[in-house]
């Protein structure tokens, strides 16, 4: 399996066109926000004079006390508005109930072994569990848990040994992308002394034997420079059991070229390490496989340009089956000879209208996960490519899982849609059959709520897919409503069940969620039509969701709320500078607001992918144009804004956040409140612990609610 890693003051002559009417905001009483201090940086680029006031608020909080001392001065104050919302507490009872819920992962089978997480429902973090045999008493590996008081310690990724004797697992701490690689004993619960460090956006894969693993790692960084400085210089390394991290073999790394990820999984049959080598976000990959059973062997670059996705399914044998988009911008599935000299290609699935989205072999079987306008539908064919069946869903959703081999016809998959988490599903596909491995006991009816897809016109006459999600029977008129977007990376957004989107419309309001473009869901045209010089094409696409949702009477401009996460957060504050009157309140989430610095911390140089490079003149000058933190306009209100951001995010560092806020505070934006809440020991998303999501989304759904109007409690 690949790691997936990424990912996200003044007018000027530059900035967009100012809106056309201020906000017509209902009376709020001045906010005193905490005092900024102001700088005087401005950079000369391309004939542009770029002021950037709040430099300073880039530095690492761990390190500098001043911008520590700013983080506890906003705090303070959102934390005093917040607590004084009305139906706060009914909201967080509510949230609290709704993930009270048994949760499993998708089972991962080794040897005669079935590995899977399970949370009870409240716990902070998962528990890794363990059966011997499909039915055998459920037995705990490791209770993250107990790592830390604040529950902010997470089992990350994890992977067992192809016997199923040992357990290949990292540990996240705090919410950082850094991870600290550990090994289990299956059999006794033994933790061995092996422990590899500054592991980040790295595939975990055992050798076929046991005898160790592969795994992907940066040179340490420089103190205190860990959670911001550039991730480069990615290399493989094999670490043998028994062995210390300084003993480790370095098997592949490219030191003439330190922007290549390189990553690496083992084949099927043990034989081969196939090495996956990228720039940036894009699928766009180098393909390296180095022969195992040959003592010496060089690697052998079988994939060379960066120019397409290249998907490892399985092998038998020197024949490798892939997923590809080489000459098919919805995916193909093809077959490689890799004992021939020359990359030689065979079409088995040939492209459809429905984009392929992931596919595996398991047992006889291919299998294949299509989206159809943005849902789920997983189709099966033989080992020539003929189709031979479908998989039978219980209706709109999405499925994850289908892992597994060819000489293995188990394999297991999750399907989750907006009003229900879903199962867990064993499916065998030498008989086309699936059957339940877990089902959660809900507190609510999945049939009380009714998920609808519609379609609407964007600004250039494109067709956008937006699901809506509500209580089944209600009448949809000028009721509070969340407007939901993505729009990036080549990521779809797809059905899936957020408690706390749950808890919104359970209280009756309308979820939104749209699918712009820059998104998966039709393929690498779709995407290409909202990156880089096509950016504005997804700001122009949420904006007419907005406005489809006004003018078919299911909400107002006073009713309705938004919200985005890291690039969605992006999304979210260039909608807001360029139609600050269409929105009635706004949830900017860890976003990439300084489109202009984005690519100098952490994994932010594999964004250029999407967004272009801020060096390039013509990049800058896009970027430029539509970057919250530079277009921030004066003069304008600004409907109620809560951003949200943590102290230890190293994935879109808080810088973002904090500068564009300072900025917001500081210009003229009228007198409604534009707050941001800074959790700590939380990172970009992953690892953060069921209480402090609680906790996070009861003040962000308190505050959109109470903007919107939407009645908490009744």
């Amino acid at each position: 399996m690949r790691y997936a890693a990424a990912l996200l003051l003044l007018s000027t002559a530059l900035s967009p066109a100012m809106a056309d009417a201020p906000v017509a905001i209902a009376a709020f009483t001045p906010f005193a926000y905490p005092q900024t201090a102001r700088g005087d940086v401005v950079e000369t680029q391309f004939g542009v004079a770029v002021v950037d006031p709040y430099r300073w608020l880039e530095n690492d909080v761990r390190e500098d006390p001043k911008v520590r001392e700013w983080v506890t001065a906003q705090n303070a104050v959102t934390n005093a508005y917040l607590a004084a919302i009305p139906g706060r507490d009914a909201l967080k009872a509510r949230l609290t109930a709704l993930y009270d819920y048994e949760r499993y992962g998708v089972p991962e089978k080794a040897g005669n072994r079935y590995f899977y997480t399970r949370n009870d429902g409240l716990q902070n973090q998962s528990v890794l569990y363990v059966r011997d045999g499909l039915n055998g008493t459920p037995r705990q590996l490791i209770d993250p848990n107990t790592w830390s008081k604040d529950g902010a310690t997470a089992l990350a990724e994890w992977d067992a040994s192809k016997d199923g004797k040992h357990v290949l697992y990292s540990i996240q701490e705090g919410g950082t992308d850094w991870r600290v690689v550990k090994v289990l004993n299956a059999d006794t619960g033994e933790v061995l002394p092996d422990e590899v460090k500054w592991v980040k956006f790295s595939n975990l894969d055992w050798a076929k034997d046991g005898s160790g693993f592969y795994y992907s790692r940066f040179a340490e960084p420089k103190p205190g420079a860990q959670f911001q400085s550039l991730n480069e210089g990615q290399a493989v390394y094999f670490h043998k059991l028994g062995t210390t991290q300084a003993d480790d073999k370095l098997i592949y790394a490219q030191p003439d070229r330190p922007k290549l990820s390189n990553t690496a999984e083992v084949s099927d049959d043990g034989r081969w390490l196939i090495v996956t080598s990228s720039e940036g976000t894009d699928e766009r990959y180098e393909i390296t496989l180095i022969d195992l059973q040959t003592a010496g062997a060089k690697p052998r670059r079988l994939v060379t340009g960066l120019e397409n996705d290249w998907s490892y399914l399985g092998n038998m044998g020197t024949t490798f089956y892939w997923r590809t988009d080489k000459d098919a911008q919805r995916g193909r599935i093809v077959s490689t000879d890799v004992s021939k000299p020359a990359l030689t290609v065979t079409e088995l699935v040939p492209e459809d209208q429905a984009t392929l989205g992931s596919a595996s072999i398991v047992g006889d079987k291919i299998i294949g996960s299509y989206l159809v306008d943005a849902k789920t539908e997983v189709r099966t064919f033989d080992m020539a490519g003929k189709r031979v069946g479908t998989v039978t869903l219980p209706g709109i959703g999405t499925t994850a899982g289908f892992s597994g081999d060819a000489s293995d016809s188990e394999t297991f998959f999750s399907f989750a849609s907006f009003n229900s988490p879903g199962a867990i599903y064993r499916y065998d596909s030498k008989a086309n059959a699936a059957s339940v491995f877990a089902e959660p006991k809900l507190s609510f009816d999945p049939a009380q709520y009714e998920v609808a897809q519609r379609f609407y016109t964007s600004k250039d006459g494109t067709k956008v897919p937006i699901f809506l999600i509500h209580k089944k029977g209600m009448a949809l008129k000028n009721v509070p409503a969340l407007l939901y977007g993505y729009g990036g990376f080549n990521a779809p957004e797809l059905p899936r069940f957020q408690p706390k989107w749950m808890a919104w419309v359970a209280e009756g309001g309308v979820l939104a969620v749209a699918n712009l473009r820059g998104g998966g869901e039709y393929g690498k045209a779709w995407h290409d039509a909202g990156r880089l010089h096509n950016k504005q094409n997804v700001f122009d696409d949420f904006i007419a969701a907005g406005e489809y949702l006004i003018a078919q009477g299911i909400t107002s401009k006073d009713k309705l709320a938004i919200e985005g996460r890291s690039n969605g957060g992006l999304l979210v504050g260039a909608a807001l500078n360029q139609r600050p009157d269409l929105f009635a309140a706004a949830l900017p989430t860890v976003g990439v607001m300084d489109m202009l610095r984005f690519d100098r911390f952490t994994a932010g140089r594999y964004w250029v992918d999407d967004y272009g490079y801020p060096s390039k003149e013509a990049d800058f000058r896009t970027l430029y144009s539509y970057s919250p933190y530079h277009n921030i306009k004066s003069g304008v209100n600004y409907p109620p804004m809560l951003v949200t951001t943590a102290d230890t995010d190293d994935r879109v560092v808080p810088g973002h956040s904090f500068k564009y806020i300072s900025a917001m505070q500081a210009a003229d934006t009228g007198p409604a409140p534009h707050l941001i809440r800074i959790e700590t020991r939380a990172g970009h998303g992953s690892g953060k612990p069921t209480a402090k999501q609680i906790e996070e989304y009861t003040d962000m759904y308190a505050f959109i609610a109470h903007h919107t109007g939407l009645t908490i409690g009744d």
